[in-house]
């Protein structure tokens, strides 16, 4: 493990201690973000590499599915409507965002549709890589909207009073000896989920894995806290790195378009989660983590921190995802036309 890995998990556990320390909703989540953000933006070199990355996801994932019974489950015929309002707040987002950009930072069409886009962010980034956009702007206003969503959520939550209180009843963990067959399994799972090109592999890996075996009887009880907690501080770290190409002037410059662009995105998405818990009758806190654009695994986190269904959480955050992949490519498809028509004539 080299200087700059240890450096990062250092300032992430610290971070994390701080916030909890703080009283923080979400603290080693959170905390971690936000210590690794500012020290990404200090100069600092930090980066977490794909190795403790996907065992994070694993680990997350795992946490996930141990959290699915049959009662959940029911209310899988509700997932289809929630898909349909999910679709509307993503088109008021993004095209919300794409005119405010345009009209008020003066962005060019291809940049303003790209840093309009509500999640998908390594996506989002191959796809400006390819284009002629102004990369750095764009990676930026995609980066704050994932650092703040991450931050601001559990604050929200909790500010609105919907935070779920502690279970008074004991709670199971699983042996370690189902850990240690639970992991492997999810690893190979997950690697077959990155060949068929699936978003976050190995979270879905490590959820699907522990779903099965919890529903099945199989295995039961949750992960350790202590894994758990390790898992959240990695991912919050993680998030804090989207930042460490980014210096202090080029923040300044596209700060103002992100921090814009995220607001709006989140008026629509507690909109949605609003009209969505009145129309279907399921509780607001699932719908706002559900609903929130921001990265899969970090609100994947969330709903197992802030205690609601995984399972729908996640089914949203992906389908959200695959929408995005055929949605962005299309209206830059359109960009493309428009500009070449525009220098023909």
């Amino acid at each position: 493990m080299t200087k700059q890995v240890i450096l990062t998990l250092s300032i992430g556990a610290v971070g994390g201690i701080l916030a909890y320390l703080a009283g923080f909703p979400a603290p080693f989540l959170t905390g971690s973000a936000i210590a690794v953000t500012i020290g990404c933006l200090s100069g600092l070199t930090l980066n977490i590499p794909n190795l403790i990355r996907n065992a994070c996801f694993i680990g997350i994932g795992l946490s996930m599915g141990s959290g699915v019974t049959p009662n959940v489950l029911e209310t899988i015929s509700l997932w289809p409507f929630a898909f349909v309002i999910l679709v509307v707040s993503l088109l008021g987002t993004f095209f919300g965002c794409r005119i405010l950009l345009r009209r008020f930072w003066h962005f060019d069409a291809k940049s303003a549709t790209l840093a309009s886009s509500p999640g998908h962010l390594s996506f989002i980034l191959g796809l400006s890589s390819q284009s002629n956009v102004d990369v750095a702007a764009v990676s930026i206003v995609q980066s704050i909207r994932v650092m703040v969503l991450t931050v601001a959520v559990p604050f929200v939550v909790s500010f609105m009073g919907l935070a779920g209180e502690p279970s008074s009843t004991a709670r199971l963990f699983m042996s370690y000896w189902e850990l240690g067959l639970l992991i492997p399994a999810a690893g190979l799972v997950g690697w077959l989920f990155i060949k068929l090109n699936f978003p976050a592999a190995f979270l879905l890996g490590g959820m699907l894995v522990s779903t099965l075996t919890h529903v099945t009887g199989t295995v039961t009880g949750q992960i350790p806290d202590w894994l758990s907690i390790i898992a959240f501080a990695i991912m919050g770290s993680l998030i804090g790195t989207r930042f460490a190409d980014v210096s202090i002037n080029q923040l300044k410059r596209s700060a103002g378009a992100g921090l814009v662009a995220v607001s709006w995105a989140a008026i629509i998405a507690i909109s949605a989660g609003f009209l969505a818990s009145w129309l279907l009758g399921l509780p607001l806190p699932q719908l706002l983590i559900a609903f929130a654009p921001g990265g899969l695994e970090a609100m994947a986190a969330m709903a197992v921190i802030m205690d609601v269904d995984t399972t729908f959480v996640a089914a949203q955050h992906v389908f959200r995802l695959f929408f995005l992949s055929f949605f962005a490519p299309m209206v830059l498809a359109f960009d493309d036309k428009m500009e070449r028509k525009k220098a023909a004539s």
